[in-house]
């Protein structure tokens, strides 16, 4: 039976920290606030923005959604950013993706404030400054976490996005892992997964990779989400198939989703001391 990786146990100690740093914020009457942006009504973005509005309240970091419909112009669009960038009371953004079709996306993302930016993309398009994406962060959390040493250990990043799978291979870099990043055209995809020590799963399908993937020893941080046939929130990874045979594995939900809400909430607050010109702690 595999060790669960729950993400609460992750969650409860990142808040922690997190309440330190409000409170040393509010002791020089600063709130740290984030920047909500969304276009449209898709219902993943909404519950999302529902998890991360109740965990600002819960760690005394204030918000204000800017909500622009599913055909809103690009004009718009970045006028909208443009008042969020003018803001000086705005310490992070949070612009959900993807965006509509009818959109150039990385002229909106570039649009950003780097010091603001939160769009979870921006290391991998062009921007060389501001905060590491959330959900990458969050797999690492969870790794360090538990006490998973990365350092000469072969990992697998299944998924190559922008968003989670580019961003977490050059994490997994940093850490001194010997990476590969699997995707729709490698051949033989569970033989070169089951070689991985680590596996990062971001294939954003539901319970794609089953236990002919995977091996005894490995650990398995399953980014995705998904609802399954029976309306049920689920991984990419099949859990039941999984967790008999891996040494480790996050749970969907509550692993890798609830870590991550709090990093941004963290990178908000770390914004903020930053501006302030007081000592991250």
């Amino acid at each position: 039976m595999a060790k669960l990786l729950s993400g609460k146990e992750v969650t409860a100690s990142l808040n922690e920290e997190i309440r330190k740093k409000t409170e040393l914020l509010t002791a020089h009457h600063i709130t740290p606030k984030l920047g909500i942006i969304r276009i449209g009504e898709r219902e993943d973005d909404i519950s999302y923005e529902r998890g991360a509005t109740k965990r600002c309240e819960t760690l005394g970091v204030s918000y204000e959604k800017f909500l622009l419909p599913e055909d809103a112009s690009e004009e718009m669009v970045l006028n909208t950013i443009a008042q969020v960038n003018e803001a000086d009371d705005i310490h992070g953004v949070l612009l959900f993706r993807p965006l509509p079709r009818h959109l150039d996306e990385n002229k909106i993302i570039n649009a950003l404030a780097v010091e603001t930016d939160r769009s979870m993309a921006s290391v991998f398009l062009g921007k060389q400054t501001g905060f590491a994406p959330c959900t990458p962060s969050a797999c690492m959390k969870i790794l360090d976490h538990y006490g998973i040493d990365c350092s000469g250990k072969k990992a697998v990043v299944i998924g190559r996005s922008p968003v989670v799978g580019k961003p977490a291979a050059m994490m997994l870099l940093q850490k001194n892992a010997t990476v590969t990043i699997c995707h729709t055209k490698t051949k033989d995809m569970p033989s070169v997964v089951k070689e991985a020590d680590i596996v990062i799963v971001a294939a954003g399908r539901a319970g794609v990779i089953g236990a002919d993937y995977l091996r005894a020893g490995q650990t398995v941080i399953d980014v995705g989400i998904n609802v399954n046939e029976e309306g049920k929130l689920c991984g990419d990874v099949n859990f039941a198939d999984a967790e008999p045979v891996v040494d480790a594995i996050t749970p969907v939900p509550g692993g890798v989703g609830s870590v991550t809400t709090s990093v941004l909430i963290e990178h908000v607050v770390d914004a903020a001391l930053l501006k302030a010109g007081l000592a991250i702690l």
